[in-house]
């Protein structure tokens, strides 16, 4: 399924077709990017589990998360663990390039992603963040979905590796992503 633009106006149609996929297919790990929780909300009540993976703090500026501390608990207390760390494809290669210029390998395979849109690069990064996290299994198709900036618009069915194997992931199917993106 391809949207027309990239956006938070998808969200709704995403996660039907995820929900859907998820059924059809008896995936039990469904893994969402999300700012602050809610896209990961939606997903609630279905046979799979749910895991939100949300910006490290300090993404906004120092000491700054996405999610405030009781709105976590709240997810957390719904059945939803949240994972708060270092981003896969950012980390120190991007402290490398801020402070000395240049290119690092995370942040070239990060751009080569976002060829596929930006919600395809996010994909692939939450699920290997949540694998090395412990919060999925090794080993077994999930779905992961992020979008654009807020909102979802692109779901991924993938065999995550784990980030000191990252060639090892394996993109199975693309459920839904935009046709038209900027690339960042």
């Amino acid at each position: 399924m391809y949207w027309e633009k990239a956006g938070k106006h998808n969200t709704q149609g995403t996660v039907k077709a995820v929900i859907e996929y998820a059924k059809e297919h008896n995936i039990k790990y469904v893994v969402v990017a999300s700012k602050t929780g809610n896209t990961a909300e939606q997903l609630l009540g279905h046979h799979f589990k749910v895991v939100c993976v949300s910006y490290h703090v300090g993404f906004f500026g120092p000491g700054e998360g996405s999610l405030t501390p009781e709105r976590r608990r709240e997810l957390e207390q719904k059945g939803i663990p949240v994972l708060v760390t270092t981003h896969l494809m950012a980390g120190l290669d991007r402290a490398c390039r801020t402070k000395f210029g240049g290119v690092y390998p995370a942040e070239i395979i990060a751009s080569t992603l976002r060829m596929f849109g930006q919600g395809t690069k996010v994909c692939v990064e939450v699920a290997g963040m949540a694998l090395d996290a412990g919060l999925i299994p090794y080993g077994e198709e999930i779905i992961a979905v992020a979008g654009s900036a807020n909102g979802a618009d692109t779901a991924l069915v993938l065999t995550p590796a784990h980030s000191n194997h990252f060639f090892d992931t394996k993109v199975r199917e693309i459920i839904c992503k935009p046709r038209d993106f900027k690339h960042h």
